[in-house]
């Protein structure tokens, strides 16, 4: 596992106080199910919910975690993020960690620029020509825009996940980076890495 500076007991303690609540409520439901006017159809969503929203927050601070080594730009790009995500702009960032890249991307078009949330806003922007692909971080830099990265084989069949998240998934499982994405269909924001691909919080501070 990667050495994170981020303290996890808090985080856990948390996550499970919200977990044990969970079940607390999902157990009180399975007293009253042998009542033939109760419906559980509704309580299963609210279930479904609150699992979703505790895995989001997860992820949302694993996350950090995982970037900080990597960039001093977290704010930059989670400011990004979070616009992008509201204005239903499709992205694809690639953050570079310790593995070279050279050999699984198509280098796209160089930039070489400090990493503002202002200039990914403007390179996502529908129809910039820059728009199609993934930009490139390396530490406070964008590197490059509009590359091509491989796509995942093992979710081919899979019609939920989109090419952006299919190259997200597909880097992911051939090197340690870690790639953020923003759905243009839906606005939810994910990341990928190890292979996994995690929803997180898109409002508010990441």
């Amino acid at each position: 596992m990667d050495n994170l500076n981020c303290n996890f007991t808090p985080m856990k303690r948390t996550l499970t106080e919200d977990i044990r609540q969970v079940i607390t409520a999902l157990q009180k439901n399975v007293e009253v199910m042998n009542d033939e006017n109760f419906c559980v159809l509704g309580d299963f969503e609210e279930i479904k919910e609150a699992f979703l929203s505790i895995e989001m927050r997860a992820a949302t601070f694993y996350l950090n975690c995982y970037l900080s080594p990597f960039t001093e730009k977290y704010p930059e790009i989670s400011q990004c993020i979070q616009n992008m995500s509201k204005r239903r702009y499709g992205g694809l960032i690639v953050i570079q960690r310790e593995d070279p890249l050279e050999s699984l991307v198509t280098s796209g078009i160089p930039i070489g620029a400090e990493l503002t949330h202002t200039l990914l806003e403007s390179i996502f922007f529908p129809g910039n020509p820059l728009h199609d692909g993934a930009v490139m971080v390396n530490f406070n830099h964008i590197v490059s825009a509009t590359n091509v990265l491989p796509l995942s084989d093992r979710y081919t069949g899979d019609k939920k996940l989109g090419t952006r998240h299919r190259a997200a998934l597909g880097l992911s499982e051939r090197s340690d980076a870690l790639v953020l994405v923003v759905s243009e269909e839906t606005g939810r924001v994910s990341f990928a890495i190890n292979g996994q691909l995690h929803p997180i919080t898109s409002h508010g501070a990441l």
